[in-house]
């Protein structure tokens, strides 16, 4: 291989967070954790670890409850939101062990304590266990309610100072609306924070955009389903719709 060569199969981030709903751990299932497709999403994060990224992920609740779903509902909100948080850490645990079966090495970190099965949210921490190549799995939201798994996905990219925070879903990219409903709409490939906050588009919570946008994060949003479309992107191919200044 010749050094163009090597040089170009870099990949184009050293630190990134890895933004996973918790409906991709669904798989074939209608509900909860399939081991099959933990194992799948496992595989790809161990394929690009192993190319010697740093990576963060940040894993959601939803297949189990949202707090807002769940106050819909007649759940006290906050109640709700502490359910949610409590959803994360138990789908944390299923991505480690995945993650671990694979031959990774893993820290699951929660905003919320519970020493027993996970370590405290400590920032230095967090980041020497990047450095010693660990992937850390990042649970329980911020800790507090009303605030989504994206805009925990925000904070702590920035408090890790992450390069970019790639948001896994089940669609191509961001599109100008619901490709569900309106099979005409097209696939932005570049936008920027202020068009996505103000054209209102579902990416991320607003919170979450915001603190992207004031901090000069960029968001790459992709689909988890085609496999190696995580790898794709994190050596740098044009795959999916990127947020940026």
């Amino acid at each position: 291989m010749t050094p163009q060569r090597m040089e170009m199969a870099k990949p184009a981030y050293h630190r990134i967070l890895l933004k996973l709903s918790g409906e991709v751990l669904i798989g074939q299932q209608g509900f909860g954790i399939d081991p099959v497709a933990a194992a799948r999403i496992a595989s790809e994060i161990h394929e690009v670890h192993g190319l010697g990224v740093e990576m963060a992920v940040v894993v959601g609740g939803g297949n189990f409850v949202r707090g807002v779903a769940a106050s819909a509902h007649g759940i006290d909100r906050v109640v709700g939101d502490h359910m949610g948080m409590l959803a994360t850490i138990i789908n944390a645990l299923a991505m480690q062990d995945a993650l671990e079966k694979c031959g990774s090495q893993t820290r699951v970190v929660t905003a919320i304590e519970v020493r027993e099965i996970a370590e405290p949210f400590i920032r230095r921490r967090v980041i020497r266990h990047l450095e010693k190549g660990r992937v850390v799995i990042l649970a329980g939201g911020t800790g507090n309610p009303y605030f989504s798994t994206d805009t925990a996905a925000a904070l702590r990219a920035m408090e890790i100072r992450a390069e970019v925070i790639l948001k896994a879903t089940k669609v191509d990219g961001i599109y100008e609306a619901d490709p569900n409903i309106d099979p005409s709409a097209k696939m932005l490939e570049r936008i920027s924070h202020h068009d996505v906050l103000s054209r209102r588009l579902a990416v991320m919570d607003t919170t979450a955009i915001s603190l992207c946008m004031d901090n000069g994060l960029p968001i790459v949003v992709f689909n988890l389903n085609v496999f190696g479309n995580l790898k794709r992107v994190v050596m740098g191919e044009k795959i999916g719709s990127t947020v940026s200044l």
